[in-house]
């Protein structure tokens, strides 16, 4: 750990001893509800608090969608043994089919190749359903998605619906609509206002298995 770290408060020292011990008997971060449980505090409080501790160096998080925590006492070290690769965060589920609900949970992490993948900020989400197997999407794929805000026609897109709903459709702007179009015939084609689709991502890529990646 660094000499010069700032001080901390007692809140944030517990949330950090508890982190050390989370990490490094189970190797892994806890989620955001499993620490407001074991604490007993908000979801809120977890967030601000972990925001003060990266603020003032005691930890780093791997971008803006990871929940993956390092300790910057374990840093150099990690620096050392981490494979090549770019980390991928996985955020939950979504639906290529009907809608899901959408969910800021994380699911874990997804290594991809720098080279191929080369967007920052990239994100992962699990797919469910198979409305979008013509495009070769099938349920139980890690869909690899660049942040956007906007999309092109025909583009692949993942969707957030009236605020609630994700799913992963193909993108149409029809002048006074939006259509998230499948590529399975068994499912029609949805239309919606203007107002309520808001593009979260474009699709980019597919994992299947272990092995088994590929680019869009």
């Amino acid at each position: 750990m660094r000499q010069q770290l700032n001080e901390l408060t007692a809140r944030q020292r517990h949330l950090f001893e508890y982190l050390c011990r989370r990490i490094r008997q189970n190797q892994e971060t806890p989620s955001l509800r499993t620490i407001a449980s074991d604490l007993g505090i908000s979801h809120t409080a977890v967030a601000s608090l972990l925001h003060s501790l990266q603020d003032k160096g005691w930890i780093r998080r791997d971008g803006r969608y990871s929940r993956r925590i390092v300790l910057q006492a374990d840093a150099a070290a990690e620096q050392q043994t981490a494979p090549a690769g770019k980390t991928v965060p996985i955020i939950g589920r979504v639906a290529a089919g009907l809608p899901l609900y959408a969910q800021q949970e994380w699911a874990g992490t997804l290594l991809v190749d720098p080279a191929v993948f080369r967007g920052n900020q990239l994100f992962a989400l699990r797919v469910q359903g198979d409305s979008m197997r013509n495009a070769g999407i099938l349920a139980g794929d890690l869909a690899i998605c660049e942040p956007r805000q906007f999309a092109a026609n025909g583009e692949i897109v993942v969707a957030l619906i009236n605020g609630e709903e994700a799913t992963v459709k193909r993108f149409f702007y029809r002048g006074d609509h939006i259509e998230l179009c499948p590529e399975n015939d068994n499912y029609p084609t949805m239309t919606y206002n203007l107002g309520e689709v808001l593009i979260q991502g474009k699709v980019i890529g597919i994992q299947r298995g272990p092995e088994e990646m590929t680019a869009l």
